[in-house]
């Protein structure tokens, strides 16, 4: 019996361990721009079917993407003290489990894809999982321009699920994906700054760790704040929302610019951490207000 008893919770904290190495937090976001991107472009009344395929396939291919990370990474997690915890650098999952379940999440999620969708969809969700795994992983060790290449593959699940709809890469895509793209530097800068001494740790050569008194980190966030702001008004022009989306977006980017502004003014962790949290309310309003537009 007491064996049986212990089997039950290691079994359980398995299972919790492979699920951890999927980052389910960060790839919800994944998920859910991905069922936008489809919702957006379909047709009435919605495929529920096929928008059930962008879901799990584009989750499933993020989850593999993020598997692979992990392995690739478990020496830099072992460092920093948001990521030792994790079940790689803990050694309770080892790094072939941990290439073999990537491989067998990426895999299915793509084959969903091309079953439940079509070519093009499932070759955007591809294109995501090698430019993530393949060109960004190792590129973060060596230079601190890799955030730009990282936050392709960022900006990709929303033209999933778009292509998902429509089967091309049209501009509406495009769209969705510059500002998607557009969104996650401001973000990802203020997120390393207010973890600047852990990445320090891990010798990653971010710009957050490079620029001592956070000029350059706040410059570059306002930078590509100011870029996000009319990127972010093209979709009344576009046929994918309209006037009450363009003053929705208006007020929104105004705020975000506010955020970035002050920032940049004061490089202190509660201006970065205003920034960070306000680059999440911005985005889940952006996309609620062009839901909205879908709906009416």
């Amino acid at each position: 019996m007491k064996g049986e008893a212990v089997a039950l919770p290691t079994n359980r904290n398995r299972f919790l361990d492979f699920v951890a190495l999927t980052k389910p937090r960060l790839n919800s976001l994944t998920v859910a721009t991905a069922g936008v991107g489809y919702f957006l472009g379909a047709g009435s009344p919605i495929d529920l079917l096929i928008m059930l395929h962008v879901l799990i396939g584009s989750g499933l291919v993020a989850g593999g993407a993020a598997a692979f990370n992990q392995v690739a990474e478990r020496d830099i997690d072992e460092t920093m003290a948001r990521t030792r915890l994790r079940p790689m650098p803990m050694g309770r999952v080892s790094a072939n489990e941990g290439r073999i379940f990537a491989s067998i999440f990426a895999s299915v999620g793509l084959v969903i894809l091309v079953i439940g969708t079509n070519v093009v969809a499932t070759a955007v969700a591809a294109t995501t999982l090698v430019i993530y795994v393949a060109i960004y992983t190792p590129l973060k060790r060596r230079t601190p321009w890799a955030t730009i290449i990282g936050a392709v593959p960022g900006a990709l699940p929303p033209v999933i699920g778009w292509t998902a709809a429509r089967g091309a890469l049209t501009v509406e895509a495009w769209t969705l994906f510059s500002i998607v793209f557009l969104w996650q530097l401001p973000h990802f800068h203020a997120l390393s700054w207010l973890y600047r001494s852990d990445f320090e740790k891990s010798g990653l050569p971010l710009l957050a760790v490079q620029d001592h008194d956070g000029r350059r980190t706040a410059t570059h966030a306002l930078i590509f704040g100011c870029a996000l702001v009319p990127v972010s008004l093209t979709p009344a022009f576009v046929e994918l929302a309209g006037f009450p989306y363009l003053v929705v977006a208006t007020v929104l980017g105004t705020a975000f610019l506010i955020l970035s502004v002050r920032f940049l003014a004061e490089r202190s962790e509660p201006r970065a951490r205003a920034l960070f949290l306000g680059s999440l309310v911005y985005l889940s309003l952006l996309w609620a207000s062009l839901v909205s537009a879908r709906l009416l």
